[in-house]
């Protein structure tokens, strides 16, 4: 079966030879001219062939294609003949027609490209022929696209290119056919680079001479790189066949092109060559595949198909060579082609589908096709395989490579050079269109080659052409740019240093022909580079990191913030684009961090310890791998794991292909070193520096500058500095110096050459020389590199000694090449006077410049005599004539610009030019530290100027990325910034209160800013600082303004029935006596009610309000208070600071604002309960500050005080701080008195709270002191302990704190004598002595500094605190009072009710009840039972209304603030009301709840009496049990007598005195309980006298005085009662009283009592009642034998029954004849002077039982001048004498009676009475009689008129006698 593409190939010969006999001139031919015609003799000869043939494969592909060929080349044939054979032709390589792998293919490709671009045509009319030329382009297309088009040699593919180039240029041609060549070139530039990869670069030598033939031009256009100063010859005319007149178009090169019928001519012609083809450099084959993969011979390729290229390749490692000698030769045209080259095997195609890599060939030497082609088989990406078949023998045509993508793009770049006057500026844009295809298509900087090019002329082109004003040109040069840094900056370190720079120039230049959007797209490039990964950081590294580098990311950040500021207010693009740039910096940052965190997260989920990549900052091998293969795939289109893409041992930085910044200029000293190893700038010490490093280097940096500063205007001056820095050594080192002035390039070229030049400083010369490595240099190249390091002086001396020791240097160098020293030096001068005759205007001017001959002539036998060698003389006069040797900083212009230029690729070629990549994310702290302030300050401007959604959301999205890097790094300064600029965003602190919920309400963007300063404190709370004291500025300011949250300003209250009160004060109408006189001012002004400011808010305003509200709530500001638990400590204390200095420590302050910032700061210790003791001292110094230094009461004090108390509520039960909490509450007994008594309330209520929750957690006696002091104060207006009331005035705000050794001492003597007992005269005089308050040095710290000062030692201290009432010494008091001896101030009811429910939930629960705080609570108990004495009278009366709060409920007292916003007028305060309780209020339920309380009182005293006894035992059971150590416990009667029962008796009574009736008898009855009660019986004989003295007698003596004026009967009952309870006590005790040496005393004040009482009352009720009793007790006494006499003589009566019966006789003289019959007793001696009826001989003698026994001695006489009982002395007087202060207390021998001791009893003899009727009566007795006269009697009565009240019935009868 035949092909059918044999079939295709006849039909187009069919189509071609039709058209060719159709044409005009062969209409009249006979047929026998077909067989001479050439044309159509070859097609009937291919038809022969292919009618013999079934298999177009076995038909060489050069066989069927030639006929065509000849016709496309023909003159003679006319356009549309020529384009039907050139669309046979693109037939054929479209459907595939050509095999690939056959060995014809290559020579048949050849002719193709040959003929194509030779085409020739008779031209018809322009139209017609441009469809010829688009044919053309087609078939040129096709061809280079096919797989087939891999066999075309390098010189055919610079022919092609070169057409499609003129087609592109020929203005004459039509845009459409223009347009077409230039996307041809597109798709051919595209595929080209994208072969890059596979091509392998050849030996330098080979490719120099190589290049010379390949040479491409556009048009006219000489061969301009380099800029040498050269004379352009002009080109020879082109051959031109028969023109018609009026057809000639000028071509680029000025010949003329034909296209008329009679005459053809090459319309396309190109001189170029091709060499013999084993001297052409070889290049693996390589094309790119169809989209489908199948084999490439038998699928026909679409045009789609052919474009669609793959960008990636396969890199290999390409071998180094030193680009040094790729100067491209200047032979204009090309050597004449040569025909008949041999054929090559071609290489077939297969797909496969593994990608293989086969050893690479590398054999430096052969240059033959084999050897330079790569031994490898390429498979593309889509997975076709090449593979490579054998060569045939001998030598064949080599396919194209590296050498023609070379020239390409050398021409590329030579298009885009703007001082060329050829370019036009199409030709421009195109060079730069293409180049960019370039860039995209592949990985340039692979190839050596190439680089040498971009790094020099590319980078120069591309900078000039940043200077033109056509925006398309700066745009494109702008993209190749972007293109060139992105891939390959490390290659061009100080190109892009100028590219930055000059970007920087366009932005900021102030030049109005610049327009905007030059400005714009340079912003945009800025931008883009930024958005590079680790771009920036690069450039921070690579730049400001380097000692002569700019800082360009310092400079470039600044100058962004700066642009991103608006000068009209206007926002345009510019300003946006430069925020854009800022943000990019941390949009990265925050990426890495958050990717940071995620790992973090990971790794502690796997547990892994591996370090993720971009932590490491320390460049170890492995840790970069990976990330350095993925950013280079990301950065140049390789794929990371392509082979060949091996790494240095050095870490993340690849080689760089041999040594980076070599090029032409490179020293001849390095040339052919193939450097793999990973290069690192010396300044560094290892590829990733630390951060600290870099520091370090910019600190010098810094220096480095200033020296040079100072070098340049006085270099010794400049030396020195750096010498004192530190930078040099001294002394001076020549080759430190030497080396630092050829490597600072900032550094004065003028100044250095005087420096070097002085004579001075003729070593530091020859070191400055020695820098330059001259080997291999010509002289003139030495001395150009020598003389461009400085500028020459201009002496001739001078001149003379620098290029004396050049030429020293150069010789040695170079193997002194010439005669001696001095030829040499004659040499060197001769160069510089050409230069100067050859290119200074001024001598040119005068005489003709020098020619070559005079050149040799002048140095005619020189060299010792001899002459130079003349070729050597030649080059060294062109190279200065064409290039002059530039002195620096001479020149302006484009001279200047070339030196400048020169200079920057030699810095590149020097170790300085080594340019370090950095893997993402390794220095982001350092550029976020640089970076933040100037974009912090921008996004501020930005969100503040910009009305636009977006906008203002990229800010917010910035302040939010910036506060997340802050966090991560802890960086607080920069928090608090941005937290500070948002604050100012929520127009909450600039407007006034009224204004505030309606303009806040109106603002999107205070709400937009207010939610994000919310957030950022919620989540990142813990780095902020600073930035507290403005969130809590605008709490505050939404606080004033009513929009926060109920929940936060609602507190807690113990009063409230709520138990919550609302710090916000209600909007209430004024009160009346200010709406009158205001309704009277608005009828005076004729204001009507509607223009009054007092309307409702309008609908707008509530809506706004509304939105307001809503916005808070979003904002949750609440959860600063609940989540401040988990801030870290520091930013706790600081949050705390903030709320602090809220105080009223300066003269303007606001009360509400200070009560709301207190109450949070409470609810944030309590939140922070876990580790209160780190921010303890912090809030109770608040608390102390606010509660001991207010003057008056106000809500502030309040809030205080109920705060410390909620704060020990909530706190007491954690064990550590419980301690100093529980200390702390004795600041409240540091306020003033009067503060005190209005917060009384709270305290009361807050105590109760405490002690009901907490008790149990309350230990120390120190503790229990401090509460019960503080019930005492609170409940019954007792004044605080002295001592802490002086502390707390002694409060000075400026004293400092004292040591311990300056603290005043208190001895324990100051407190209470440590006798045991206290004198009469202490017991009056000591009456008022404070207690004082034990202090630790603490507590005088406390005294000294302002603050009560709590360490450990106060809390373990056990040393009592004498103030607080700790058991010890007892305070100083008469212990024969029923009263405790306090002075007690007013107190309020509703306080005291409180303070006895909580001494009753004490007494109550036995639990709470401890050794430590027994005694306390019994103290209490009596205070209390004081204060309710007579229902609260005495301290009320004292109050008067002294305690009564203000009425009008002003609480809030404070100055107005000065200049501070206006408050909104609000009225008075719902707390006013509720603290200030109204009179009527407070007085209405008042004796109630004082009954209440005594009868409460009485029975707690009561309950703790009855169970005391049992209670001691008990803890003195446990004690002994558990062996525990402390005060010891003693449970015996004398102990339980002095704490418990007698100071509780004491207490009954007192109630006894109450002028309440039913109080009085209630607690008459208990008094009569408990002095009968059971356990009492154990009491010996002293403790029974003490209770006559401590509580019998001092109850009989208080209920003497008129108690209840209103209820006599009462008083007579309560009288009656208490003689009798007297009475009965002492019968039932009378055995032990009995054994008390001061009896008699005893039994005399009983009598006295009975006196007293008989007489007291006004009804008969107590005159019959008394003697009663008495008779009762004197016949007990009587049956008990105690009136009779001891001694031997028996019956006699005893001296007691003499004083009984006189003091008896007083008042009741006729009872002894009642109760006794007299017995008549004769006495020798008269007995009674004063009788009338002297009774010598008979005794009177008792009847039953007179104790008066015989043998006892009579009883003395007393003197008659004595006064006998008088009845008319007034009561008041015997009262008076019956208690005269000298008179001695009954007390007990004993030491441990508290009570105060007497003197001693008498012994033997027994009592002698004198004669006296009743020695009460009188003043002293003249002789010792020990009758005990007790203090306690000493009580003023008041003499009140008795009111006659009617009298009970019945007495109370008397209880029998045991």
């Amino acid at each position: 079966m035949v092909d059918k593409n044999i079939y295709i190939i006849q039909g187009e010969i069919n189509i071609v030879v039709g058209a060719i006999k159709r044409n005009a001139r062969w209409s009249t031919h006979i047929p026998l001219d077909e067989e001479r015609d050439p044309l159509l003799h070859s097609f009937s000869h291919l038809k022969e062939v292919l009618n013999s043939g079934t298999e177009l494969s076995e038909i060489e592909p050069n066989v069927f294609l030639r006929p065509f060929l000849e016709v496309i080349r023909s003159e003679d044939t006319t356009g549309p003949i020529t384009g039907l054979a050139l669309t046979s032709v693109n037939k054929f390589l479209s459907c595939a027609l050509i095999d690939p792998t056959h060995e014809g293919t290559a020579e048949g490709m050849e002719n193709m490209a040959d003929a194509v671009t030779h085409a020739r045509f008779v031209g018809t009319d322009p139209a017609s022929d441009e469809v010829v030329l688009m044919k053309i382009l087609q078939v040129l297309r096709t061809l280079l696209l096919t797989p087939v088009g891999t066999h075309l040699t390098n010189e055919s593919v610079c022919e092609i290119m070169q057409s499609c180039f003129r087609i592109c240029f020929e203005m004459r041609l039509s845009e459409l056919l223009r347009k077409s060549a230039e996307h041809t070139l597109v798709d051919m530039v595209q595929l080209l680079f994208t072969r890059l990869p596979q091509f392998k670069e050849e030996p330098k030598s080979y490719v120099g001479t190589n290049l010379k033939k390949l040479k491409m031009r556009a048009g006219g256009m000489s061969d301009s790189s380099k800029w040498k100063k050269q004379k352009r010859s002009p080109r020879p005319p082109r051959h031109t066949t028969k023109v018609m007149p009026g057809s000639e178009l000028p071509t680029p090169n000025g010949a003329a092109l034909s296209s008329n019928l009679t005459g053809g001519m090459p319309f396309i012609e190109a001189p170029t060559s091709i060499s013999s083809a084993s001297s052409e450099a070889a290049s693996t084959v390589v094309s790119p595949c169809t989209d489908s993969g199948l084999e490439l011979s038998s699928q026909a390729t679409s045009k789609e198909d052919l474009t669609d290229l793959e960008q990636a390749g396969s890199p290999r490692e390409i071998t180094t060579t030193e680009p040094g000698s790729t100067e491209i030769g200047v032979s204009d045209q090309l050597d004449p082609q040569q025909e008949g080259a041999h054929v090559e095997k071609a290489q077939s195609a297969s797909v496969e589908s593994i990608p293989e890599v086969l050893e690479e060939c590398t054999s430096p030497t052969d240059h033959s096709d084999s050897a330079s082609v790569h031994d490898m088989d390429y498979v593309n990406p889509r997975g076709v395989r090449f593979t490579q078949s054998s060569q045939k023998e001998g030598t064949a045509l080599v396919p194209y490579g590296l050498p023609c993508i070379r020239e390409l793009f050398r021409f590329l770049i030579s298009l885009t050079n703007p001082h060329d006057r050829h370019n036009s500026e199409v030709m421009i844009h195109m060079g730069l269109h293409l180049l960019t295809v370039a860039l995209e298509s592949a990985p340039v900087a692979q190839c050596q080659t190439l680089l040498g090019l971009i790094k020099d002329e590319m980078c120069r082109h591309l900078f000039q052409l940043l200077s033109v004003e056509r925006l398309n040109l700066y745009a494109a040069s702008l993209r190749v740019c972007f293109l060139l840094f992105e891939s390959m900056r490390e290659h061009l370190k100080f190109q892009l240093e100028m590219y930055i720079k000059k970007l920087m120039e366009i932005i900021t230049v102030e030049n109005p022909k610049m327009p905007y959007e030059m400005k714009e797209m340079a912003l945009e490039a800025i931008v883009q580079l930024w958005r590079i990964p680790s771009f920036v950081t690069e450039l921070y590294i690579n730049y400001d990191c380097d000692y002569y580098c700019s800082n360009l990311f310092e400079d470039l950040t600044k100058l962004l913030s700066k642009n991103a500021f608006p000068v009209s207010g206007q926002l345009y693009t510019t300003h946006l684009l430069s925020l854009d740039a800022l943000l990019t910096v941390i949009d990265s940052t925050e990426a890495h961090c958050q990717a940071k965190v995620l790992n973090t997260l990971n790794q502690q989920e796997k547990k892994e310890t591996a370090r993720p990549g971009f932590e490491a900052v320390d460049g170890s091998p492995d840790t970069y791998k990976s990330e350095r293969a993925a950013s280079d795939g990301k950065a140049t289109g390789v794929p990371s794991d392509a082979p060949g893409l091996h790494f240095s041992s050095g870490g993340w930085l690849s080689t760089e292909h041999g040594k980076p910044g070599c090029s032409d200029l490179e020293e001849a000293g390095d040339s052919g070193v193939d450097k793999k190893t990973t290069r690192k700038p010396p300044r560094f010490s290892c590829l990733l520096p630390d951060p600290r490093e870099l520091i370090e280097i910019k600190n010098k940096k810094k220096l480095l500058i200033t020296g040079t500063e100072q070098f340049n205007q006085k270099p010794k001056k400049g030396i020195q500095f750096l010498q004192e820095k530190g930078l040099l050594t001294i002394p001076m080192d020549n080759t430190e110096v030497a080396q630092w002035l050829r490597e600072n390039p900032r550094l004065d070229k003028k100044m250095i050459g005087e420096f070097v030049s002085d004579r001075k400083n003729m070593d530091l010369l020859e070191s400055f020389v020695s820098t330059f490595s001259f080997q291999g240099l010509r002289l003139d190249e030495a001395l150009r590199l020598y003389l461009e390091a400085f500028r020459l002086p201009g002496e001739a001396p001078v001149i003379h000694r620098l290029l004396e020791v050049f030429t020293e240097h150069w010789r040695s160098c170079n193997g002194s090449p010439f005669a001696n020293s001095d030829a040499c030096f004659a040499l060197a001068y001769a160069v510089i006077m050409l230069n100067t005759d050859q290119h200074n205007h001024n001598v040119r001017k005068q005489n003709a410049p020098m020619t070559l001959e005079e050149f040799r002539k002048n140095l005619k036998g020189v060299n010792g005599g001899k002459d130079f060698e003349q070729d050597i003389l030649e080059d060294m006069y062109h190279a200065i004539k064409n290039e002059e040797i530039v002195m620096p900083e001479e020149q302006t212009g484009l001279v200047r610009e070339n030196y400048v230029w020169s200079v920057l690729l030699h810095r590149g070629a020097t170790p300085e030019g080594i340019f370090l990549r950095v893997p993402p994310g390794s220095y982001d702290l350092d550029l976020f530290t640089m970076t933040w302030g100037p974009t912090i300050a921008a996004l501020s401007y930005v969100f503040d100027k910009s009305l636009e959604e977006t906008i203002i959301q990229k800010a917010i999205s910035g302040f939010r990325k910036c506060a997340m890097i802050s966090a991560h790094y802890g960086l607080s300064d920069v928090f608090d910034n941005l937290i500070i600029s948002l604050c100012k965003f929520t127009a909450l602190s600039s407007e006034s209160i009224e204004n505030l919920p309606s303009v806040f309400g109106s603002n999107p963007k205070a709400h937009i800013a207010a939610k994000t300063v919310f957030h950022l404190a919620h989540r990142h709370g813990d780095i902020l600082r600073e930035g507290w004291k403005n969130i809590m500025e605008a709490m505050l300011q939404l606080f004033r303004a009513q929009l926060l949250p109920k929940a936060m300003v609602e507190v807690e209250d113990f009063v409230d029935p709520n138990g919550k009160i609302s710090l916000q004060r209600e909007e209430t109408p004024s009160n009346r006596g200010e709406s009158t006189v205001l309704s009277f001012v608005s009828w005076l002004t004729l204001s009507g009610p509607e223009q009054s400011s007092v309307r409702g808010p309008s609908t707008e305003n509530q809506e706004a309000k509304r939105v307001a509200l809503d916005c808070i709530k979003q904002c949750d500001p609440e959860k600063m208070i609940t989540e401040s638990k988990f801030l870290q400590l520091e930013s706790l204390q600081e949050l705390m600071k903030a709320l602090v200095s809220v105080t009223p420590d300066e003269e303007t302050y606001d009360e509400e604002d200070a009560a709301f910032c207190l109450e949070m700061l409470l609810r944030i210790v309590l939140e922070n309960r876990d580790r209160v003791g780190c921010v303890w001292q912090t809030v109770r110094d608040h608390l102390y500050h606010l509660c001991v230094q207010a003057q008056d009461f106000c809500f502030l004090v309040e809030r205080a005080v109920v705060g410390l108390l909620r704060l020990a509520i909530r706190l007491l039960r954690r064990e550590e701080i419980s301690g100093q909490v529980l200390l702390s509450l004795r600041i409240l007994l540091l306020m003033k008195p009067s503060v005190l008594s209005r917060v009384s309330h709270q305290v009361a209520y807050g105590l109760h709270e405490l002690l009901k929750t907490n008790a149990a957690n309350i230990h120390s006696g120190d503790d229990w002191a401090t509460l019960f002091t503080l019930l005492e104060c609170i409940g019954s207006g007792v004044k605080p302990p002295d001592a802490l009331q002086a502390t707390a005035r002694a409060d000075a705000p400026d004293a400092g704190a004292q040591s311990d050794s300056e603290l005043p001492s208190y001895h324990q003597n100051d407190v209470s004598l440590d006798r045991g007992y206290t004198s009469d005269s202490e017991v009056y005089t000591d009456h008022g002595r404070p207690g004082k308050m034990h202090r630790s040095a603490t507590d005088a710290d406390m005294a000294n500094s302002g603050w009560l000062v709590v360490g450990k030692d106060d809390i373990d201290n056990s040393k009592p605190a004498a103030g607080l009432s700790r058991p010890g010494p007892s305070p100083l008091v008469n212990q024969y009072s029923l009263t405790v001896g306090l002075d007690l101030g007013p107190h309020d009811t509703k306080s005291l009710l409180k303070c006895v429910e909580s001494l009753s939930f004490i007494v109550r629960d036995a639990a709470h009840i401890t050794p430590d705080n027994f005694e306390l609570c019994v103290k209490t108990l009596r205070i209390f039972v004081e204060a309710s004495l007579n229902g609260g009278c005495k301290s009320q009366d004292k109050r008067g209304k002294s305690h009564k709060y203000d009425s009008k409920g002003n609480r809030f007292k404070k100055k107005p603030k000065e200049g501070s916003m206006l408050r909104r007028p609000r009225a008075s305060s719902q707390h006013a009301t509720r603290a200030g309780h109204s009179d009527e209020e407070e007085d209405e339920g008042v004796p109630a709840s004082y009954h209440t309380v005594s009868l409460q009182l009485l029975d707690l005293m009561h309950t703790l009496h009855t169970r005391a006894a049992s209670i001691y035992s008990s803890w003195a059971e446990e004690q002994r049990h558990l062996e525990t150590g402390g005060r010891k416990i003693e449970a015996d009667s004398r102990t339980l007598w002095a704490h418990c029962w007698c100071p509780l008796l004491q207490g009954i009574a007192c109630l006894c005195c109450d002028a309440r009736r039913q109080v009085r008898m209630q607690a008459l009855t208990y008094l009569q309980r408990a002095l009968l009660v059971h356990d009492l019986q154990k009491l010996d004989a002293l403790e029974w006298e003490s209770c006559f003295n401590k509580v019998l007698f001092p109850l009989l003596t208080k209920l003497l005085e008129n108690i209840s004026p209103a209820d006599v009967g009462g008083m007579e009952e309560t009288r009656m009662r208490a003689s009798t309870l007297l009475s009965k006590v002492f019968l039932q005790h009378l055995s032990p009283l009995l054994s008390l040496s001061t009896f008699a005393a005893l039994w005399l004040t009983i009598l006295d009592f009975m006196d007293k009482y008989m007489h007291a009352g006004s009804s008969d009720l107590l005159s019959e009642a008394v003697p009663e009793s008495l008779k009762n007790m004197l016949l007990v006494m009587d049956t008990a034998e105690i009136f009779h006499s001891a001694d031997a003589r028996g019956g006699s009566p005893s001296a007691l029954w003499e004083i009984t019966w006189e003091r008896i006789d007083c008042f009741l003289p006729h009872l002894r004849d009642e109760l006794f019959k007299q017995t008549v007793i004769q006495d020798p001696m008269p007995t009674e002077p004063h009788s009338q009826k002297p009774l010598a001989s008979t005794h009177l003698t008792p009847a039953a039982g007179d104790p008066r026994m015989p043998g006892h001695p009579p009883p003395p006489e007393i003197p008659s001048e004595v006064g006998a009982c008088d009845p008319e002395k007034p009561e008041s007087t015997r009262a008076a004498s019956s208690s005269s202060p000298g008179s001695p207390v009954a007390s007990s021998p004993s030491k441990q009676s508290p009570a105060p001791e007497g003197p001693p009893p008498l012994a033997q003899p027994p009592l002698i009475l004198q004669p006296l009727t009743s020695p009460l009566q009188v003043g002293v007795p003249p002789m010792t009689l020990p009758i005990i006269l007790n203090p306690a009697l000493i009580e003023a009565t008041s003499p009140v008129p008795l009111l006659a009240t009617p009298r009970p019935t019945d007495p109370i009868p008397t209880s029998e006698v045991n």
